[in-house]
């Protein structure tokens, strides 16, 4: 068994003695909070499973301090709105992690300044995603207005039982960042112009919550290293022409924040307009921060903890072990799987359910307004009203269809206490997880594929490969229901030439990437088409993309921003040319005709692979009507959708039976 004797010991801040050495970063907003203030039972519920499941400190969302300054605070009800529902509903939350070891930090912010429309930042500037808009600029009792209200914030979360509290904060290009940052604070107060005077806000509200709260109140920042813009709205993929902060400024200000008297620091790095190094996805090596945060440590004394792509226990036993880091923060993996520290801790990494840094069911909703959850844990900020419940009378459930959503319907009801068959016509578990999986990029579906098996082995589940099974075998089989998650197909362009041999399917060219040549043509921008463009290129390959539309991942579900950022940044990185408006019209002597505007060209290639979209796979719905079970259809089977989808769609079919 893997020791992680390194993740397991005790960390001091300050004062404060944390058990180990997982920490869960601060997520989420509005949706945290009553109408009226205070902590929502779903939000206790949610911290309080996570300190559960081993993590030795939690960091809160961030929790809005002002209510007078801002015209809305974008997270929920303000701190100081109603403070005796706070504490009412914090006191229990603190109470109920204690009983585990565990700490939680209130984090409480300044505001989002430019990040959101019509909200005051430090100087006017522009507006993340709206053109033309810049932020209204705060006045000078503006700011201390807001600096008088973080404080005020953080005596009631002392008060409320919270072990200590983090600002919120230089990072993510929210408002104290934007402080910070010169290319966006161009203020002649003091407030501006010198590094001092653009982190004087964060030196007041540390020098106010250490005067009402104590000396010895635990007090982190974070704090983004580097932010990796080169403009606004315009990340840098390598970190050249750095127009933001860069890694020896990021040192700067964590030693000035340790001088000033912060107990602690929570480094990652990114921007909203470097999204990829902010919430990264798949794309982004995992440890990807550790040596930018091992010179941070080598600057302070005070503990650095490090988050963003942190969910590797061999990494972050090394980076600790080797004193690049103090502990680890994750987010992301906490949804996912509540109990990641205890799983690494008792040796059982492979039960950990992988986050798969999708970004669609947690940043991306929580932009939306939506509630924001996980891709692959749908009980994620919904414990209390997604909690599995046994089975009153337990069923004869089958399932056809070994692919996610079959997996997790399987998984789910068979924990229930139901009868579970499961059918699948390949001879492994799997189905679009499989090539979804084969990138480089993608071990993280790999292990989620292996995660669902090694689940349902430990299931009372018959599990049948290689089994296809017809309407006919199923209506014998005696089912009480009957699940449908048959999956999707890939779409060929009905035009001229289609059946060349240079033309490859993209379900073909995942099963035989050996047919795939060294000059490729991609004919669909989609998430598949990109993707499978960005690991041609990545192998070195000469890769063209061909979208009909006017934008690449402009089809069908939205990209989540931190992914549609990424893929054009490393597309140009890698040289992947990319034609869009131009369409697929004909396939001639082995060379790609296009079509765009009315006009034509044709293009040479070893391999054309055509990634243009899926239909849900043939029904059998029809068929088993009248069969004496119930019948559902869920994920691809009945609309082509995500992975998140399908989880969810296998949940909650599985959950309701």
């Amino acid at each position: 068994m893997q020791s992680y004797e390194y993740l397991g010991k005790p960390l001091q801040i300050g004062s404060l003695t944390i058990k180990n050495r997982f920490c869960m970063a601060p997520i989420g907003g509005g949706q945290h909070h009553l109408p009226g203030g205070g902590l929502k039972d779903e939000t206790i519920q949610y911290l309080v499973e996570r300190a559960k499941g081993g993590f030795g400190l939690i960091f809160t969302g961030a929790l809005a301090a002002d209510c007078t300054v801002d015209p809305y605070t974008g997270i929920g009800p303000a701190i100081l709105q109603n403070p005796d529902a706070f504490k009412m509903t914090a006191t229990e939350l603190n109470e109920r992690a204690n009983a585990y070891g565990t700490k939680i930090f209130a984090q409480i912010t300044m505001g989002l300044g430019r990040n959101y429309p019509n909200l005051p930042a430090p100087s006017s500037v522009h507006v993340f995603r709206h053109p033309g808009e810049v932020s209204p600029e705060l006045t000078h009792d503006q700011i201390k207005s807001k600096i008088e209200s973080v404080i005020k914030a953080a005596k009631i979360a002392k008060d409320s039982g919270f072990a200590g509290v983090e600002v919120h904060s230089i990072h993510w290009g929210y408002l104290l960042d934007q402080f910070a940052l010169s290319m966006m604070n161009h203020r002649t107060d003091e407030y501006g112009g010198s590094l001092e005077n653009r982190l004087r806000a964060a030196k007041e509200i540390l020098e106010g919550i250490k005067q009402e709260c104590g000396s010895n109140y635990p007090v982190s920042m974070r704090l983004g290293l580097k932010t990796f813009v080169k403009d606004f709205e315009k990340a840098t993929l390598t970190g050249e022409d750095e127009a933001g902060r860069t890694l020896e400024e990021g040192i700067q200000i964590a030693k000035l924040l340790e001088s000033y008297g912060y107990d602690c620091l929570s480094v990652d790095t990114g921007t909203y307009d470097s999204f990829y190094y902010a919430c990264p996805p798949m794309y982004m090596p995992k440890g990807y921060l550790v040596e930018m945060a091992a010179k941070a440590k080598e600057a302070v004394s005070i503990p650095i903890l490090a988050g963003g792509r942190m969910n590797d226990p061999d990494i972050a036993e090394a980076a600790i072990r080797d004193g690049k880091i103090d502990a680890v923060v994750m987010g992301r993996a906490a949804l996912a799987d509540p109990e990641y520290p205890n799983k690494v801790l008792t040796g059982h990494t492979e039960r950990i359910r992988p986050c798969i840094a999708c970004n669609q069911g947690c940043i991306t909703r929580l932009q939306q307004g939506k509630q924001p959850t996980c891709a692959v844990n749908p009980t994620a900020m919904r414990e209390i009203r997604f909690a599995m419940r046994p089975a009153i009378q337990p069923k004869k459930v089958v399932v056809v269809g070994g692919g996610v959503a079959g997996m997790e319907t399987a998984r789910v009801a068979a924990m229930r206490g139901h009868k579970v068959s499961l059918y699948e016509k390949n001879d492994k578990l799997g189905g679009n997880l499989i090539p979804g999986g084969s990138h480089s990029f993608k071990k993280e579906v790999r292990e989620l594929n292996a995660w669902y098996q090694d689940e349902l082995s430990l299931l009372p589940v018959e599990v049948h490969t290689g089994e296809t099974v017809t309407a006919k075998e199923l209506k014998g089989m005696g089912a009480d229901v009957i699940v449908l998650a048959t999956g999707s197909v890939p779409i060929m362009p009905k035009v001229p030439g289609i059946d060349d041999a240079k033309v490859i399917g993209c379900m073909d060219a995942f099963a035989h990437p050996e047919k795939v040549g060294e000059k490729v043509i991609v004919i669909g921008g989609g998430l598949v088409g990109c993707e499978m463009a960005l690991d041609y290129a990545q192998e070195g390959k000469k890769v063209t993309v061909v979208e009909a539309l006017p934008k690449i991942l402009s089809a069908g579900i939205p990209s989540p921003i931190p992914n549609g950022q990424m893929i054009p940044d490393l597309f140009e990185y890698h040289h992947v040319n990319v034609m869009e408006g131009h369409k697929l019209a004909a396939v001639e002597n082995g060379k790609a005709v296009l079509e765009c505007a009315g006009q034509k060209k044709e293009l040479d290639a070893d391999s054309i692979v055509i990634a243009v979209g899926f239909r849900p796979a043939p029904s059998m719905a029809q068929e088993l009507a009248g069969c004496g079970a119930v019948v559902y259809e869920i994920g691809d089977g009945q609309q082509v959708s995500t992975i998140l989808h399908a989880v969810w769609d296998g949940y909650e079919v599985g959950n309701n039976i």
